[in-house]
């Protein structure tokens, strides 16, 4: 594998990073993100060290921040396989949503960890951009086509769902999270209530300060 993917180009080297990402994961939950399993990593990938630091020079904030990248794009191709014209809008994102979320279930301890260490205060903007990732990719995945203030009120509802989503499932231990898909479906609900509220809101966008300048900024 060395050999292989040591000529640094782009595609040989997301290979590289995404090889190290999955053997390196199941080292997260003891040794952290960090060097320690970096190089524990790439020990089982067959990576030189020299190779497997050159690929996240930014270390554990790299390493993160690639993660969620890659479950991202993961939980977008299980997305767009499914048949979501059958679907309605709320059964779209939830469905979204989910398919973000479970398959890190052998990774449930590494999220931790990943959430401990963006709640540094170094780390706030980089959360912040993270979150609006995902949600912006799952809302483009479900079909959404939104230009105007439902762009960024739809991410922000969302974001707020994603993130308490996320915490609520690093904790459950019920069987396959079986508590977690219903706390979803409940917030799923009550932020349906919201839409039509905001879309009075959204008349007087043009002469109020926009809330949602932070997301502009974001997406930057």
């Amino acid at each position: 594998m060395t050999q292989a993917m040591s000529d640094g180009t782009p595609g040989r080297r997301d290979e590289l990073r995404e090889a190290l990402l999955l053997a390196t994961l199941p080292h997260v939950a003891f040794d952290g993100w960090g060097q320690k399993a970096l190089m524990a990593g790439a020990r089982d990938a067959g990576v030189a060290p020299p190779l497997a630091l050159n690929a996240f020079p930014g270390g554990a904030t790299e390493m993160i921040d690639y993660f969620n990248s890659w479950a991202d794009r993961r939980a977008v191709a299980a997305l767009e396989a499914r048949d979501l014209g059958k679907l309605k809008v709320r059964e779209r994102i939830t469905l979204g949503v989910r398919l973000r979320i479970e398959p890190n279930a052998p990774y449930r301890e590494a999220v931790r960890l990943g959430l401990a260490h963006l709640s540094m205060p170094t780390n706030l903007a980089l959360i912040g951009k993270l979150v609006y990732r995902t949600v912006d990719a799952l809302w483009h995945a479900a079909g959404d086509t939104a230009t105007d203030f439902n762009f960024y009120t739809k991410r922000g509802l969302l974001a707020s769902v994603y993130a308490a989503t996320v915490l609520y499932w690093i904790n459950d231990r019920s069987p396959d999270s079986v508590e977690t898909w219903a706390f979803l479906d409940r917030r799923i609900a009550d932020v349906m209530r919201v839409p039509p509220a905001l879309s009075r809101l959204g008349k007087l966008a043009d002469r109020l300060p926009n809330p949602f300048r932070l997301f502009r900024a974001v997406r930057r």
